[in-house]
């Protein structure tokens, strides 16, 4: 277990990632709207290629990169990571035509935040119900507030997929929501994945999230190093970037949860699960820490148990 990490981000390697994976994006031979989902692959695969020191050496103690904006109505946080499952797995998981919303909602609910979620594709309705509490721990569904994620599978090319989850609304008078998976084949039963967690507000919004992160929030760090001019070492940051990379780590490591218990009865995968996401978040205990093992499991039984009654 770790109580300190350094983020793996740097504003010169971000910008070394963008300008290839731009090069990559305009320079194919035969680029043009209909080539969108080989430029997005080979995009993502300049991505690799740039960020692979950061992804062998950090201190996560896993191929990832983590990073996060702030801007006067936005915050956005974003995980390169490498994972060691065959494409087709995770496509399979993440992307498939008749499943991916019903595994959506598995992955969901493993985020500790997360106590219901309903996947709806009738008559091409592709939605996500998802009910959000404000706190780590069991709570009745009328006290949390519900929102609806559409479901839209963006591209698809041999080797790479890319999905977004939208909400308009969600608590705190927030706004805007996405969360986009896209990932591409680095064979040897390993695909390169990229996650964003991305929302909005207004002022009203910002207010609130002031409110949560001085309450609810408050003494909470993310995982990227800042500057502290009194301090002598850099520190960790705070406020919504490091509330966004909590998030988008939470998210990431339940995408890694539920690929780690694709088989077996359904109560054993769930164990599994839920078992693999604690322990994996519990390596970056400072940042992630909120219930203890017992009770996160029995927690999430239950609302794995009440997501599948209603």
């Amino acid at each position: 277990m770790i109580e300190r990490t350094r983020s793996p981000a740097s504003d010169s390697v971000r910008r070394k990632a963008r300008t290839l994976a731009m090069l990559a994006a305009c320079c194919l031979p035969g680029a043009g709207p209909n080539a969108q989902p080989a430029n997005d692959a080979a995009s993502l695969r300049a991505i690799y290629r740039a960020l692979t020191p950061q992804l062998d050496h950090n201190a996560f103690h896993r191929r990832l990169y983590l990073g996060s904006r702030e801007y006067p109505s936005a915050v956005t946080g974003e995980i390169y990571a490498v994972v060691d499952y065959p494409f087709v797995t995770v496509r399979d998981a993440l992307d498939a035509p008749s499943q991916a919303l019903a595994n959506w909602c598995d992955v969901l609910i493993l985020h500790p935040n997360i106590k219901y979620c309903h996947a709806c594709d009738s008559s091409g309705d592709n939605t996500l119900t998802v009910n959000v509490s404000k706190k780590e721990a069991a709570e009745a569904l009328d006290a949390t507030y519900r929102m609806q994620f559409r479901y839209d599978a963006a591209a698809a090319s041999p080797g790479y997929f890319k999905i977004n989850l939208r909400a308009d609304r969600g608590p705190l008078n927030t706004r805007d929501y996405r969360v986009s998976v896209e990932a591409v084949s680095l064979g040897r039963d390993r695909t390169f994945l990229h996650l964003i967690y991305t929302y909005g507000y207004g002022m009203l919004g910002r207010l609130a999230i002031k409110g949560y992160l001085a309450t609810f929030d408050r003494g909470k760090v993310g995982f990227t190093r800042v500057a502290n001019p009194s301090a002598e070492q850099a520190g960790y940051v705070d406020g919504m970037r490091g509330l966004v990379e909590r998030n988008t780590m939470r998210y990431y490591l339940a995408i890694e949860a539920y690929l780690g218990a694709p088989a077996g009865r359904p109560d054993t995968r769930l164990e599994q699960r839920l078992s693999n996401w604690f322990s994996a978040s519990e390596q970056y205990s400072l940042q992630l820490h909120e219930i203890d093992r017992r009770d996160y499991m029995q927690m999430k039984q239950e609302e794995y148990s009440r997501q599948r009654t209603k």
